[in-house]
């Protein structure tokens, strides 16, 4: 199987000003797009909104193929969404909705493109700090954040590698040939994980 433990959305080194730029300043460009989004109803102003998340990453320096990369991955879903809203509502306000979503995508992307994971997750605990008095516990929410974005590449990698494996044989359109050994390899996965955690003396809560 083909390594796909990798972070979502990988970091881009860079030297850019949005690279530069404090994480909170980044995290509130992202909190924007989804304002604005939300609060601009017509078509128009959420293009324009896409229009300036699409400014912002070329000129961060990012590859343009990133601005494509999210929509082969899900653009199922955008059709589905458009053909919906234009059915119960009209063709621009469907291009609208589309607009929007594409611009928090690619908002969201600009964050992790231009930020080390091991920043996010110190940014992650320094917010969820000052929780600490009714209970929360900081490195434990980072941690389990971690664990999410190094799952979910994993699993869908091996969802990828697993079908791949099923046409080779001839078996692309069975079920049994495709679900079997995903859900093999992500409980084996989660042991190992699991293991690896218990290793390092986390996972389990400690009592005084």
């Amino acid at each position: 199987m083909r390594g796909h433990a990798h972070l979502i959305s990988a970091y881009v080194p860079g030297s850019s000003w949005l690279h530069r730029a404090p994480l909170a300043l980044k995290f509130g460009l992202l909190v924007a797009t989804g304002v604005a989004v939300l609060a601009l109803r017509e078509p128009a102003p959420r293009a324009v909104v896409l229009a300036a998340v699409v400014i912002v990453h070329l000129a961060a320096g990012l590859p343009a193929r990133r601005l494509v990369a999210p929509l082969r991955s899900m653009w199922l879903f955008l059709l589905v969404v458009l053909g919906y809203r234009w059915w119960v509502d009209s063709l621009p306000a469907a291009l609208g909705v589309a607009a929007g979503l594409v611009a928090c995508i690619y908002a969201a992307n600009l964050l992790t493109s231009t930020t080390e994971v091991q920043r996010l997750l110190d940014g992650l605990v320094a917010a969820v700090t000052p929780l600490r008095r009714f209970g929360a516990d900081p490195e434990r929410f980072a941690l389990t954040i971690g664990l999410m974005l190094r799952s979910i590449p994993f699993l869908l990698g091996s969802l990828h590698d697993v079908r791949d494996a099923a046409r080779a044989r001839g078996l692309g359109t069975s079920p049994r040939a495709i679900v079997q050994p995903v859900l093999i390899g992500a409980v084996a996965y989660a042991r190992q994980t699991g293991d690896a955690l218990a290793a390092r003396g986390l996972g389990e809560k400690t009592t005084d």
